[in-house]
């Protein structure tokens, strides 16, 4: 029996192999595998290639369960061989759906659906849906959907969260998006993702009438979604003491019934058992702030959309800070000072040009010109730092970490952790005692939180 089940789970691998890289049916291994599902009692939508995930799901709700997960490396002791062959006829669905993605003209609907199986994927591989593909609104959660906790991507599978971007952006830049925005029911289909807002960045100029106003629905829609996590993050990171000479606001939520009971038990009464109660007492909840300027320096070129899109975010939350003052820089080979803007990232992202070279020259005369008091100064400068004239804008980089102001090098921004840095730029930056802050966007927001509240 055991050698049965094991050819059942050779079947369904064999048949995937030969989907993906054939791209003809074999009818052998098809009536092979559709006898291998009637078998363990799986339904046989699971070969069909135009089939989602979704759909499927929701015609039999108890396997939403099965592919939660269903990717995470287990002790070999932990499944038995008939729990290998389902497991492989789900696995299978899932890199199908999402490794073959054909070629020629995609409509809306196929990338919704391409989205969606990605989704599945991810909750495959014990993560929250956009979680790899660094953006939406469960960037940066971790998890799977049945409550168990992360894996390690790093050795799970390195490449997977950018592979799926770029398969994405692949999608997209298939699709007729002019002629879709155009549509409203078709626009209607879309799915705001990091790939597609990069492309609306890229194209906006060439919009109007309805189309542009479902392309800005569409970058609003997903700017919300990532400000939401990204407010999350800035919010559980280490905030300032506590000011002790700023009296507490006497409100309900401050009230501090233990210290209120505790001081007022000598007004105790035994014959009502009541007490009564002469003061209250509230908790402090003002931090020590000093005033600071947040200075944010963004390459926009092309490389860097994602990084653009969350430090707009970024800037607009920390602007919301008391005593903290932002500006805002974005350059590719001309700098443009977005600091009027920086409230509302829906409009910075309006007025960005993504693509071009790179000239850090221009950005840093407008930077320099920011720095008042050093001391409560940082500048966060966030490039892959291929520039044109690197020896100099190193120089100045320099000069600004001597003068006391704090300076953050950061290679990436992305909710996926992903990114390239010029090695050049990284070894100088580390001898100088500032190196490169890259990764995911919570350890920017650490630094700054940090230096902002201490």
């Amino acid at each position: 029996m055991t050698d049965a089940q094991e050819n059942r789970r050779q079947v369904l691998y064999w048949r995937l192999l030969s989907r993906l890289f054939d791209h003809e049916e074999q009818s052998t291994l098809e009536s092979a595998s559709l006898a291998v599902l009637q078998d363990i009692g799986l339904p046989p939508a699971l070969l069909d290639a135009q089939a989602g995930i979704d759909s499927i799901v929701q015609r039999h709700p108890d396997l939403a369960a099965e592919f939660d997960g269903v990717m995470v490396p287990e002790a070999e002791d932990e499944r038995d061989k008939a729990a290998e062959v389902r497991r492989a006829a789900l696995v299978s669905k899932v890199l199908l759906n999402v490794f073959s993605t054909g070629s020629g003209p995609v409509t809306a609907g196929q990338l919704s659906r391409w989205q969606a199986d990605a989704g599945w994927l991810e909750r495959a591989l014990g993560c929250q849906p956009g979680q790899l593909r660094g953006g939406g609104r469960q960037a940066g959660r971790t998890g799977t959907g049945n409550g168990s906790g992360a894996p390690d991507l790093s050795t799970l599978i390195p490449r997977i969260g950018p592979e799926l971007g770029a398969m994405e952006a692949d999608l997209v830049k298939r699709m007729r998006l002019r002629e879709v925005l155009a549509d409203p029911a078709l626009a209607a289909q879309l799915t705001p993702s990091m790939s597609l807002i990069e492309q609306l960045l890229r194209d906006k100029d060439n919009l109007s009438g309805v189309a542009l106003a479902n392309a800005k629905s569409l970058i609003r829609r997903y700017v919300d979604e990532v400000a939401e996590v990204l407010r999350t993050e800035v919010e559980k990171a280490s905030a300032g003491t506590l000011d002790r000479s700023v009296p507490p606001k006497r409100v309900f939520r401050n009230l501090d019934l233990d210290r209120t009971i505790w001081k007022n038990l000598t007004n105790w009464s035994p014959e009502e058992e009541r007490l009564y109660v002469d003061r209250l007492y509230y908790r402090q909840t003002a931090r020590k702030t000093t005033p600071q300027r947040l200075i944010a320096v963004v390459d926009q070129s092309g490389s860097m959309v994602d990084s653009m899109v969350n430090c707009a975010i970024l800037a607009s939350i920390f602007a919301g800070l008391p005593k903290v003052d932002v500006h805002l820089i974005a350059y590719d080979t001309q700098a443009l000072d977005l600091t009027p803007w920086v409230n509302d990232p829906f409009e910075t992202l309006l007025r960005t040009k993504l693509g071009g070279g790179n000239d850090g020259m221009v950005a840093m005369a407008m930077a320099q010109a920011k720095i008042a008091e050093p001391a409560n100064t940082v500048v966060v400068w966030i490039s892959d730092f291929y520039e044109t004239r690197i020896e100099q804008l190193f120089d100045c980089m320099a000069a600004i970490h001597r003068s006391g102001a704090k300076f953050i090098p950061v290679g990436s921004v992305t909710s996926s952790g992903r990114g390239s840095v010029n090695p050049w730029f990284r070894e100088r930056f580390k001898d100088l005692g500032t190196p490169v802050v890259s990764g995911h966007v919570r350890k920017l927001v650490h630094e700054l939180k940090t230096f902002l509240t201490s």
